[in-house]
């Protein structure tokens, strides 16, 4: 089954895909939108098109493992996300997602200014290969 895992912010959202068998992290892009509603419907048709049969949430938390605003958003886009699409939503706790992601693009010589575009969907990989090699998800 594949899995689709989600790095939601207020105006990029990081998309990231996994094989048919759900063992390795695939394709990754990046949506711009910044409606809540619209992003979730878009999403959904994404989720289809590629057949997706679970999603994967990051939800942010601080450092020291309480939440805030930002998970309170996730919390609210997962109801949407579960609505539109009709498949199961995990959050998973994205702690140093964004952080470990600009490292990875700073260690494959990407220009600090050209982060922007790419690395939610790094982030989302990242929360994705998290997934995948939990030993709870199996």
């Amino acid at each position: 089954m594949r899995v689709m895992a989600i790095d939601y912010g207020d105006q990029r959202i990081g998309l990231a895909v996994s094989d048919l068998l759900g063992m390795l992290a695939g394709e990754a892009w990046t949506m711009n939108e910044w409606n809540m509603e619209r992003a979730s419907l878009r999403i959904a048709e994404e989720a289809k098109k590629r057949e997706v049969g679970a999603l994967v949430l990051g939800l942010p938390k601080n450092m020291d493992g309480t939440e805030g605003p930002r998970a309170e958003k996730s919390r609210e886009f997962k109801a949407l996300l579960e609505r539109d699409t009709g498949l199961p939503v995990t959050l998973w706790d994205e702690r140093r997602s964004s952080v470990e992601a600009h490292a990875i693009l700073h260690a494959a010589g990407k220009k600090e200014r050209l982060h922007r575009k790419t690395v939610d969907a790094v982030a989302a990989s990242l929360i994705l290969e998290g997934y995948l090699g939990s030993a709870g998800r199996r």
